[in-house]
């Protein structure tokens, strides 16, 4: 216990420092008063999805919506594992794309880890498949990852003209995870189970509010541009909702701080870094076409930046190579989402997911994460950025 409050105490304070370092950038004058306000303007809608999202994320898991869908799962598998993984990697695949990775990583994967352990089969495959998928299936609409919200006005202006790039790389980055994992756990996926007992919610009205909100949100996220706007619907809807039921349940805590103040602070701090060269040492350095070796080769700086750093901080430095072209900044897209397979601090998600499996008793350590996800890695971001070749040529 206390271990874990030294790192949440350090994690803190390293958010403080950053956002003292970007604030000192803008009040200094270091990044111009002007590309601040169009930072502000470009990021204050995609901050405030993030948001909304995980704000209605967290209430519907109060709600229990997660734990009864994870409890069909166990029923709809028929006693076959093989039948669950498929539901638990279409539910895995649904929660990312509409709902963003961070729902994924922090609100299913305890419940598939428990219905796992609850059905007496080892969890690591489940476990594994929800931050593998909660990554690689980040890029299909603009509303599943940051990065993807960020690129989306650059690369059209409605849902459908992102979708037309993105399918194809998409579900590369689903299958071939999928397909690796299967052969990789073979022997646990192709054996049987008893089917746990059913618990009802505690509050059957705060479940059937919260199911109803998000059957109405998930297809608003799809086809609107300006995503933030049903998502702060949904928020108020919930929130009211909450206030009926179960006030206690509405706490500060579901605002996501940290990650918030991360996202902010990385935005002003990148910006100021293009302000003053950055971007012109980029493009002096690198030119990107549509051919599928330039694709794949920004499809990997992608990955290896993402890897090396942090796949936002990498999608920040690295967008101005794309020169606002939504071919190239879908092969970026395809780097700095399915690539952050490998290091732990590649992705956020990924970092929110360990604290939760091994809450849970789940062990597996960094060197064979790093090198299964190497091995997912390379095949996954290269075949995606081969078929992206193909639809945007």
């Amino acid at each position: 216990m206390n271990g874990a409050r030294s790192r949440l105490g350090l994690s803190t304070w390293i958010v403080l420092g950053m956002a003292a370092l970007a604030a000192a950038c803008v009040l200094s004058g270091l990044l111009p008063a002007q590309d601040a306000r169009a930072l502000g303007a470009r990021t204050a809608p995609v901050l405030g999805f993030a948001v909304a999202i995980t704000i209605v994320a967290e209430l519907a898991r109060d709600a229990s919506v997660f734990e009864v869908l994870a409890q069909l799962l166990g029923r709809w598998g028929r006693r076959r594992v093989i039948v669950l993984w498929v539901w638990v990697v279409l539910l895995a695949v649904v929660s990312t794309v509409f709902l963003s990775l961070d729902t994924t990583a922090v609100i299913l994967t305890p419940l598939v880890v428990l219905l796992a352990q609850s059905i007496r089969i080892p969890p690591l495959p489940f476990a594994l498949a929800t931050i593998w998928l909660a990554n690689t299936a980040s890029l299909l609409l603009p509303v599943s990852n940051l990065t993807n919200l960020l690129a989306a006005p650059a690369i059209g202006d409605h849902p459908f003209a992102f979708l037309a790039l993105s399918w194809a790389p998409a579900l590369v980055g689903v299958v071939v995870p999928v397909m690796i994992l299967t052969l990789l756990y073979r022997e646990v996926l192709f054996s049987t189970y008893q089917v746990p007992a059913q618990r009802v919610p505690s509050d059957p009205v705060l479940f059937w509010g919260a199911g109803l909100v998000l059957l109405v949100l998930l297809p608003l996220l799809a086809v609107t541009p300006h995503v933030w706007v049903p998502a702060t619907a949904a928020v108020v809807v919930l929130v009211v909702l909450f206030l009926l039921r179960r006030r206690s349940a509405l706490r500060p805590a579901l605002v996501p701080w940290q990650a918030l103040g991360l996202a902010a602070s990385l935005f002003v701090l990148v910006e100021t870094a293009h302000a003053h060269g950055l971007t012109a040492l980029l493009t002096s350095v690198t030119g990107a076409g549509h051919g599928a070796g330039e694709l794949l080769r920004v499809a990997g700086l992608g990955a290896l930046a993402a890897n090396g750093v942090n796949n936002l901080p990498a999608y920040l430095v690295l967008e101005p190579i794309a020169a606002g072209d939504p071919v190239v900044l879908m092969a970026l897209l395809i780097g700095v989402n399915l690539g952050p397979l490998v290091t732990p601090w590649a992705s956020l998600a990924t970092l929110l997911w360990h604290q939760r499996v091994v809450a849970l008793g789940v062990t597996f350590p960094w060197r064979r994460f790093a090198a299964w996800g190497l091995v997912a890695t390379v095949p996954t971001v290269s075949l995606a950025a081969l078929a992206l070749a193909i639809v945007g040529g």
